[in-house]
């Protein structure tokens, strides 16, 4: 099996209050604050995990970080 690299957008009323909490608690490979207009941003997140491992445990974690609304795989891809 292969690595694989999973891209996850993160919904939040305030995503620079909730990026610390989100980097300590999941531990992203790299993360983002992006503006997707009207000064609503969004947190872009990375993880890198075993193909096996699947990218549910990761989304089940960040669900659980305080201030996170909601969350979408972005982008997904064999490395």
């Amino acid at each position: 099996m292969g690595k694989v690299a999973t891209l996850f957008k993160i919904y939040s009323d305030d995503a620079d209050a909730v990026l610390p909490e989100l980097k300590k608690e999941t531990s992203p490979t790299s993360i983002q604050v992006e503006e997707i207009g009207f000064g609503i941003k969004v947190i872009k997140a990375m993880y890198v995990h075993e193909d096996s491992e699947g990218s549910t445990g990761f989304e089940e974690k960040i669900r659980k970080v305080n201030g996170v609304k909601d969350v979408e795989v972005e982008e997904e891809s064999l490395i």
